[in-house]
């Protein structure tokens, strides 16, 4: 099946599963833009639209509908993706708009879910380096289900964990935080290494190495 005739089924699906306003607002909110991602983003990502919930509702603190363009649903997390153009959302935005977005977003992460935003320019335009960034969000929740990671998903999380430690890492850092064994750990460090992301750094006699400084010129090459 083509992404053209998965992405009509997709909607047609969720049409039929709706009444009132819920299905009004498909009709009318589901646009270019959420067609973009929907056929650069998510299906080159995914393959499918399984858990992907189009023009999902939500009720603010004002006890008032507010639809979510995408909300992503797993046993393991409620993750919210917005499109954002850059009229509607920067240029034509007033003060008392801009307080409801901040307050709004607050409140779905206080409700529990995880709230991402991408540009319409880079759903457009950079559909790469939104594939890249939402692979790596999703994975987090992906790799969390299951103790034996893929090893894609391990090398991920790797990337994650030297960004967040800002400074060199050691192969039991590596060992701590994805709870695997040494020789796993290694391995992946090395992998990152022949990718151009990690330089080795070897011990005070230089024979062996025994931390790995992350190149953010290799990562930037990976991501972009």
């Amino acid at each position: 099946m083509n992404v053209e005739q998965a992405h009509y089924d997709f909607i047609q699906q969720h049409l039929k599963r709706r009444t009132g306003e819920r299905k009004g607002r498909l009709a009318r909110g589901h646009r270019e833009a959420e067609s973009l991602f929907c056929q650069q983003v998510w299906w080159p990502l995914q393959g499918n639209f399984e858990q992907l919930h189009p023009e999902y509702e939500v009720l603010d603190w004002r006890g008032k509908s507010y639809f979510c363009d995408f909300v992503w649903i797993t046993p393991l997390v409620k993750l919210v993706i917005e499109i954002k153009g850059f009229g509607p959302h920067v240029r034509e935005m007033d003060r008392q708009s801009y307080c409801y977005e901040l307050n709004r977003e607050t409140f779905l992460t206080a409700m529990g879910f995880h709230v991402i935003a991408f540009a319409y320019d880079d759903i457009a335009h950079r559909p790469d380096l939104c594939i890249t960034l939402l692979r790596m969000i999703m994975s987090r929740f992906q790799a969390s289900a299951d103790s034996t990671l893929p090893h894609s998903l391990i090398e991920q999380e790797i990337i994650r964990l030297a960004c967040r430690l800002a400074r060199t890492l050691r192969p039991v850092d590596v060992e701590s935080h994805l709870h695997v064994n040494h020789r796993t750990a290694v391995r992946s460090l090395q992998a990152l290494c022949a990718k151009g992301v990690l330089a080795p750094i070897t011990g005070a006699q230089g024979k062996h190495v025994v931390r790995y400084e992350l190149k953010f010129s290799g990562f930037r090459q990976l991501m972009f």
